[in-house]
């Protein structure tokens, strides 16, 4: 490629809290690359991203959008910050943006658009209402919004081109990590433990995830009253927002299945590498998922997983880890007893070690980055409108 002129690719997402898709959006954007240009536009504010882009050189443009309420002004500001920026290529991010941005993308000029689905679409109708529709008529749109359209998952190709998406032009990019971050970090099990007056020995699992119905908390709280009963000293670690005694719903659960000293709440956090490494097992039990990051992290820490059979989450643990089927708290619970007795069992060392080296074999993200980046520069050099 011409080293004078970069591809400038312009990212748009809604928001940048915390959340998986922005966390890969971060990751690819952070990345060196002498070739590419990066531009992040939230609609909303800067999150908690804002200083990550500065420090990573990633400019960042904030619309101040207010979020679920969209104004004509809004998209005119929105088309206008697109015009003013010139891109080579748009990326969106999430239904949304992919909506929203691919139209005022089209309306300005840019045809090189490619479309980000974060979500297997399995519990679709369960999500928010806003986010229902737009993935509904994205998929009556996709033949002329996007020439590509990203999915996360296998799975999610697969449910969105049942959902109306139009086949051809879907790609599937697993996403990849920044492993220098996700070690197994002993000090730190040993410091956290001690901070929750556990000892080495008391088996703890995990769910590092917000409060959301497709989460499916209430599925990992029965199954964990289940487990406590054949590990009484059995604790379980939840961490994201919304998990805090703020929140009434889900202290109604864990009291009525009087779980409310078997489990230690500590909300938003920063040091999730750390809190993982003080994990034996991390539980994933969300009935919907993409590619469930929080997996894929934990295998880094050398931390190994039950999952739920959703998105790609069966595909990331591999023969590393344990799959039960979504909403079932009995199987849930037998896969969590059954894998807490094998990790006793096991030389913790070696065990960590297979765990992260699947992970980091098969999800790195230099990978991920080149597959982005040879999807954009096929749409640059695209001369037909079809996206083929």
């Amino acid at each position: 490629m011409n080293k004078e002129k970069k591809l400038h690719v312009v990212h748009l997402i809604s928001g940048l809290g915390q959340g998986g898709a922005e966390s890969v959006l971060y990751r690819l954007v952070a990345w060196p690359d002498p070739d590419l240009e990066h531009t992040v536009v939230s609609f909303a504010d800067a999150g908690i991203y804002g200083e990550r882009f500065a420090a990573a050189g990633v400019s960042l443009k904030t619309l101040g959008m207010t979020p679920g309420r969209l104004s004509l002004g809004d998209f005119r500001k929105l088309k206008k910050c697109l015009v003013q920026l010139q891109p080579d290529v748009i990326q969106t991010w999430m239904y949304h943006a992919d909506l929203i941005g691919g139209v005022a993308a089209r309306l300005s000029g840019c045809k090189h658009i490619a479309w980000g689905i974060r979500n297997s679409g399995a519990s679709l109708a369960k999500s928010s209402r806003s986010a229902y529709w737009f993935a509904r008529i994205s998929g009556l749109l996709s033949r002329w919004i996007p020439q590509r359209i990203i999915c996360c998952a296998e799975d999610a190709r697969k449910r969105h081109i049942q959902w109306g998406y139009c086949p051809e032009k879907m790609r599937v990019i697993q996403n990849g990590y920044d492993l220098s971050r996700w070690n197994r970090d002993l000090p730190a099990r040993q410091a956290l433990r001690e901070q929750w007056q556990l000892s080495d020995d008391t088996p703890v699992i995990g769910f590092v995830a917000r409060w959301n119905p497709l989460k499916d908390h209430a599925t990992l709280i029965k199954a964990l009253a289940i487990g406590v009963k054949q590990q009484p000293g059995l604790r379980c670690v939840l961490v994201g927002l919304g998990m805090d005694t703020g929140n009434p719903a889900l202290m109604r659960l864990l009291a009525e299945h009087e779980l409310l000293e078997h489990v230690i709440l500590l909300g938003m956090r920063d040091d999730v590498p750390q809190i993982m490494s003080a994990l034996d097992l991390h539980v994933l039990s969300s009935i919907a998922e993409g590619f469930p990051n929080v997996v894929a992290e934990a295998m880094a820490c050398g931390v190994p997983n039950v999952v739920t059979n959703v998105g790609d989450a069966a595909l990331i643990v591999g023969s590393e880890g344990w799959v039960v089927p979504p909403s079932d708290p009995g199987k849930l619970a037998e896969a969590i007893v059954l894998a807490l007795d094998l990790i006793r069992q096991s030389d913790r060392d070696v065990l960590s070690r297979k765990v992260r080296g699947h992970v980091m074999n098969e999800f790195s993200l230099e990978k991920m980055v080149g597959n982005y980046k040879k999807n954009w520069l096929e749409m640059r050099n695209l001369q037909d409108e079809k996206g083929n």
